[in-house]
Order: C-alpha cells, then sequence, then structure tokens
C-alpha cells in the first residue's frame, strides 16, 4: 500500500479576485482566421469540469471561476501553493461562506479556476475573494521518493487516483488518454513545473484522432509521454507526467487544453490504464 507524508504537509491560506473575464479583440487562429472570442478568466456559468474542451467558441476558456492576487508576488505565490483538489471558500458577498474546490491552475494568466455549483455561480460576483485552503506542495511518496515526485494536487485527492502498485518498481495510474511528446506546445520549457500548465497542441485533427484525443473534457487525467517535469517542463526519453486538463482547447498555433501535472518522473515507471472515467469531477463527487 501506497504511504506519504501527508501528515507533515503544511496547509494555509492564500487569497485571491474573482477577475474580469479577458478579450483583447482579434486572434488570429491556425487556420489564419480572424476571430474575437471570449478568453481567459472570469465566471463560466456553462463549461464545467467533466464537459468535453473542444468545441467552445471561446480560447483558453477556464471553466467554473478564475482567481487571481493583483500583486504579483501574491498572485505567483497563490499559483504555485494552490493544488487540484483545494478547498475554496467565498469570503465576502452575496455567495459568502459557500464552499468549492480548485481545479487547476494557469501558466501566464496564473489564474487559479475553482469548481463552485450553479447556485453558488449565481451569486458570485467578479473582485469577490476567494480563500483557498493550499495544501499538497511537499508531499511524498515514501516508497518512491527518489524516482516519483507529486506536484500541485491536494494529498486526499491524490489518494482517489486509483494508483496500482504492478510489483516490479513501477505504478499505474487510471488515465483518459495518453498523449505523445510531439502534441507538448505552449509552456514548454518553462523552467518551473509547480506552476500553471502547458498546452497539448490540437491544430492536427488527424492525429488527435489518431492519438484518441478528441473526447478530452476538462479534468481528465493524462498520461504525458517522454514528458519530464521535474525541474521544468522538456523532453526527455523515457520520462512520464500525470496531469489534469485544466483549460479548454485554443485557436492559436502552439496550444491547445492545458494540463498540470501532478506526479512525475525521469523513469520509465509511471504506467497509464485507459479508463473513461478517470476525471476529477468524479473524484471530487462534483459530477
Amino acid at each position: 500500500m501506497l504511504t506519504t507524508n501527508k501528515e507533515r504537509v503544511i496547509k494555509t491560506a492564500v487569497v485571491g479576485k474573482i477577475r474580469q473575464h479577458c478579450c483583447s479583440g482579434y486572434s488570429v487562429t491556425n487556420q489564419g482566421e480572424a476571430v474575437v472570442l471570449p478568453g481567459i478568466g472570469g465566471i463560466v456559468y456553462n463549461a464545467k469540469i467533466g464537459d468535453p474542451v473542444f468545441g467552445w467558441a471561446g480560447d483558453h476558456i477556464e471553466p467554473g471561476v478564475s482567481v487571481y492576487n493583483p500583486n504579483k508576488r501574491d498572485s505567483d505565490s497563490m499559483n504555485i501553493l494552490a493544488c487540484i483538489g483545494n478547498e475554496a471558500i467565498v469570503m465576502d458577498g452575496d455567495a459568502k461562506g459557500a464552499r468549492g474546490y480548485v481545479t487547476g491552475k494557469h501558466g501566464g494568466a496564473e489564474d487559479v479556476m475553482v469548481y463552485f455549483d450553479d447556485d453558488t455561480l449565481d451569486k458570485l460576483c467578479i473582485g469577490d475573494k476567494i480563500l483557498i485552503r493550499a495544501c499538497g506542495q511537499g508531499l511524498r511518496l515514501k516508497e518512491y521518493y527518489d524516482d516519483i515526485k507529486i506536484q500541485c494536487i491536494d494529498p486526499g485527492l491524490f489518494e482517489k487516483l486509483g494508483i496500482e502498485e504492478n510489483g516490479d518498481g513501477t505504478l499505474t495510474v487510471p488515465v483518459a488518454a495518453k498523449v505523445p511528446p510531439y502534441l507538448l506546445g505552449s509552456g514548454m520549457g518553462a523552467s518551473n513545473a509547480y506552476r500553471g500548465d502547458y498546452d497539448i497542441m490540437t491544430a492536427d485533427q488527424g492525429v488527435l484522432e489518431e492519438c484518441g484525443l478528441t473526447g478530452l473534457r476538462f479534468g481528465d487525467i493524462v498520461l504525458l509521454e517522454d514528458a519530464d517535469n521535474l525541474y521544468g517542463r522538456g523532453y526527455r526519453k523515457g520520462a512520464t507526467s500525470i496531469g489534469v486538463i485544466i483549460h479548454s482547447d485554443c485557436v492559436l498555433s502552439g496550444h491547445g487544453p492545458g494540463v498540470t501535472t501532478v506526479l512525475v518522473s525521469q523513469k520509465p515507471i509511471l504506467k497509464g490504464r485507459i479508463t473513461p472515467d478517470a476525471n476529477i469531477a468524479n473524484y471530487l463527487g462534483v459530477r
């Protein structure tokens, strides 16, 4: 049975505000078309974890509520320390006291995405303060301390992933899909894999179909092949990362659905078993 140091992992508070939805005018798609679409941020009422990431009339859509801090240093801290599955609490406004869950972290925008139920979404307003009980950075697997690192996931959610020991030093994780390294785009080369995400490129529809990626959903657990996310984001033969799909498809070249990594190794010891319901919406009981 896998054991962690969860009893020693610090739980602390980080705070942000719901940000305005972004739209800066025309964007040029990977097909050369100029479009005006909703972008990152805001309160998104109709795109939720568990829903498909493709087909939305939007770009980099962040499901649920997008939280950031206008102070850059505080925003950086929030984005790094907040972990997928952490509890989030509304601290003011008409929805004060309502609770939800962190579902992802977006690099560049530095947003933290939070799920709230529909009744709460109807009461929220841009600028409402959200407190996140940040917990997860520093979580370690005691049996695999030197070979596998855990990133950006709440200890309670980690225990629900259904990870199995294979008896040969490898672990198998239920995943909704496997992503080849040549599809990893925007965010590649980032120096800190404990914040934000990087994108699965989606300009080539035929390749997506070949790889079984056309059915991706917000919240899906995916395996990234030959993906090294230990000290940054890059290619390494045999390395494997497990991540969560956190935002929608994108129209820009080199972009697509975002992945926040939660389990990484530079060795070929993380395996994936295709499991259609491997999605955090199911593990958090909100779908």
